[in-house]
């Protein structure tokens, strides 16, 4: 953002205002549709606005962790295509996508959102591999929320198949079953501009603000957090938007559920 374009951004929240009208903690309109992805085992499109990202959830048989070898595995990864940003550049995942899939990673896993021991084929040699792809289709801003709430929908949309370990090979001919999905995880990112706090930014307001902060939430606890984009936070501060985030958890769950 231009200099003139940010300094304007910024006089607006100081007059208490925002570039869309919002009230500095309303968060966008969340749209959510499973089932995108027809050759996925789940799958998610989420907009926040008009911030679109598609998420997909892939499944096969793997070789579990040493340290974990009664469970599955998570690997989560986002791309950011140029067609979604002039700031998105081709080639391997630069440093925000790689924090995008880190934050997402981490919620999921720190809240126990999905029983990994149940999908255990055989201890030590075979477990499912959970692949969770996040595609930015539009960036307008805070795409930690949107790729989080994308991610759960998708995996509570994922259904997999039996593994037949006398045939070694997975079985197709029976009732597929859903992936155990136990908690639903939402992130909440806010960010800093002066001294006025802000959820939900939108891309003008990324580029203005001094700070980021992102905490996810589950049944009404903190599993997660996440401080980005330099600057500070006060601990008052810190203890509003967590606030705020439980304060709205239950009405985002609702959203992803239906």
């Amino acid at each position: 953002m231009l200099k003139p374009e940010r300094e304007y951004v910024r006089k607006l929240v100081e007059e208490n205002s925002r570039i869309n009208a919002r009230d500095f903690l309303d968060q966008r309109k969340i749209e959510i549709e499973k089932g995108i992805y027809k050759k996925a085992e789940g799958s998610a499109l989420v907009k926040f606005g008009e911030t679109v990202v598609a998420v997909g959830v892939k499944l096969s048989v793997e070789e579990p962790f040493p340290d974990a070898p009664n469970e599955g595995l998570l690997i989560v990864n986002a791309e950011f295509p140029p067609v979604a940003s002039p700031e998105f550049e081709p080639g391997p995942p630069g440093e925000q996508a790689i924090e995008l899939a880190r934050v997402v990673d981490r919620g999921i896993r720190e809240s126990g959102a999905i029983d990994f021991e149940k999908l255990c084929i055989k201890e030590g040699e075979k477990v499912w591999g959970v692949f969770v792809d996040i595609h930015v289709l539009n960036d307008d801003g805070n795409l930690i929320d949107a790729s989080g709430i994308g991610a759960i929908a998708a995996l509570l949309n994922a259904k997999f198949p039996k593994y037949d370990e006398e045939k070694n090979e997975i079985d197709y001919s029976q009732k597929l079953e859903p992936l155990p999905v136990r908690k639903i995880p939402i992130p909440f990112t806010f960010a800093k501009i002066g001294n006025k706090i802000l959820l939900d930014p939108c891309k003008e307001e990324e580029e203005a603000m001094d700070a980021r902060f992102t905490v996810t939430i589950v049944d009404n606890k903190i599993c997660a957090m996440q401080k980005g984009h330099g600057g500070f936070f006060t601990e008052q501060e810190v203890k509003n938007m967590i606030k705020i985030a439980l304060e709205k958890y239950e009405k985002v769950v609702g959203i992803v559920k239906a």
